[in-house]
C-alpha cells in the first residue's frame, strides 16, 4: 500500500470517529467498561498466580531419617535422594537444626528437651516443579533408613487444585467479556455502516475495492478500542500504585506480595492498549465482512 493511501484511510479513520458523534462515545464506552473488567481480573491473576508461585516454591518435602542409620547410611540415603529425577535440591538438617526450628517457629517451651533431643535427623527436598512434590515423596519413602515423609499432602494437594481451578476460571472470565466486547462494537460499527451505505454503494459503482473501502473502517475501530483502553490503564495503575503503597498496612496473612509495579505497569499497559485495538479490529471485520457482500 501507497504512503498516500495509508494516510488517506487514516484521515478517513479519524473523520469518522468525529462523524459518528453518539455511536463513537458508546463504542468508546463499551470497550472501557469491558477492559475496565478485564484489566481488573488480569491484575489480580497475575498477583495471585504470583503468589501462588511462591507458596508452591516453598513447598518443601521433609525426609525424618531413622535415628537407628549410622553416618554412612545417612550420607548413602542423600544420595538416593540426589538421583531422584525430580528432585532439584536437598539439604541436611540434624536433629539439632529442627529442634531450633520448632522453638524458633513454636516458642520457648521445646527448650525443655535441649538436654535430651527426640527429634529425628532430616533431608530438606526441593523439587525442581512443585507439582511433583506428590511423586517425590512416594520415591523418597520407599528408601532405607527413612522413617518418615512429610509435607502437607493434604494442603498441597488442594493448593495445586485451587490454583488451577483459579486460572481457568479467570481465563474463561475473560474471555467472556472479550467476546461481550468485540459483539458490542461490531454492533456499533455495524449501524454506522448501515448509516452510509449509500456512500459505500457509491465508491462501490465507480469502482472502489473492498480493501480500500475497509481501511478506513479498520483504522476506526482500532482507534476506537484504544481510546477506550486509556481510562481502563490509568484507573487500574493508580489504583494498584496505592494498593501497593499501602500494603504493608493491611497485610496481616504475610504472604500477601504483589508484583513490583515497574515493570508490571508497562506489561499490563501494552496489554490493554493490544487488546482494545484488537477488539477494535475484530469487531470492525466482523461488520464490515457483511456489508461489503454486493
Amino acid at each position: 500500500m501507497k504512503f498516500r493511501t495509508l494516510k488517506r484511510h487514516l484521515r478517513e479513520g479519524i473523520k469518522n470517529i468525529f462523524r459518528n458523534g453518539w455511536m463513537t462515545v458508546a463504542s468508546v464506552g463499551a470497550v472501557t467498561m469491558t477492559l475496565v473488567l478485564v484489566g481488573s481480573f488480569l491484575a489480580l491473576m497475575l498477583n495471585l498466580n504470583h503468589m501462588a508461585e511462591k507458596i508452591e516454591d516453598d513447598v518443601v518435602v521433609k525426609a525424618l531419617i531413622d535415628t537407628t542409620a549410622d553416618d554412612s547410611q545417612i550420607k548413602v540415603l542423600g544420595d538416593e535422594i540426589e538421583q531422584i529425577a525430580e528432585v532439584d535440591s536437598v539439604v541436611f538438617s540434624s536433629k539439632d537444626e529442627e529442634l531450633d526450628n520448632l522453638i524458633e517457629g513454636l516458642g520457648d517451651s521445646w527448650r525443655l528437651f535441649e538436654q535430651e533431643n527426640p527429634l529425628n535427623h532430616a533431608y530438606i527436598i526441593k523439587a525442581t516443579d512443585p507439582q511433583n512434590t506428590s511423586s517425590i515423596a512416594q520415591k523418597v519413602a520407599s528408601l532405607s533408613n527413612v522413617d518418615e515423609v512429610t509435607y502437607g499432602e493434604e494442603v498441597v494437594q488442594n493448593l495445586f487444585k485451587f490454583n488451577n481451578y483459579a486460572r481457568n476460571i479467570g481465563i474463561v472470565l475473560i474471555l467472556g467479556l472479550v467476546l461481550t466486547a468485540i459483539f458490542l462494537i461490531s454492533n456499533t460499527i455495524k449501524l454506522t455502516i448501515m448509516a452510509r451505505s449509500k456512500e459505500i454503494g457509491i465508491m462501490k459503482l465507480v469502482g472502489a475495492t473492498n480493501g480500500f473501502i475497509r481501511w478506513p473502517f479498520f483504522i476506526e475501530g482500532m482507534l476506537l478500542g484504544i481510546l477506550g483502553s486509556i481510562i481502563p490503564i490509568v484507573g487500574i495503575l493508580v489504583g494498584y500504585k496505592f494498593f501497593e503503597n499501602n500494603i504493608q498496612q493491611i497485610n496481616t496473612i504475610g504472604f500477601v506480595e504483589l508484583l513490583p509495579y515497574n515493570p508490571f505497569a508497562w506489561q499490563l499497559s501494552a496489554i490493554l492498549l493490544a487488546t482494545g485495538a484488537l477488539i477494535g479490529i475484530w469487531g470492525t471485520v466482523m461488520s464490515v465482512r457483511k456489508f461489503l457482500k454486493v
